[in-house]
């Protein structure tokens, strides 16, 4: 399973919380690629729905991630 910030963001606007199967559902839907599709059937099945692509993708960016220097004195 491979994930890129282009593909997480075919799942910006899912419908979070969703099970396995709605994310899959959501992204045939909305014409998300292949590979988006292709890396939620690799999820492992479970009762409880994921909460967020953090669940999904551990190592999603934040926006944190993106403004780390916004806190530097110069």
């Amino acid at each position: 399973m491979i994930w890129t910030i282009e593909l997480a963001s075919y799942l910006d606007d899912a419908p979070w919380p969703a099970t396995k199967d709605e994310l899959i559902d959501y992204a045939v839907r909305t014409g998300a690629p292949t590979q988006v599709i292709q890396n939620l059937e690799e999820l492992e099945e479970s009762d409880e729905p994921y909460e967020s692509i953090e669940e999904i993708w551990p190592d999603y960016p934040s926006d944190e991630d993106f403004f780390f220097e916004d806190d530097k004195e110069y």
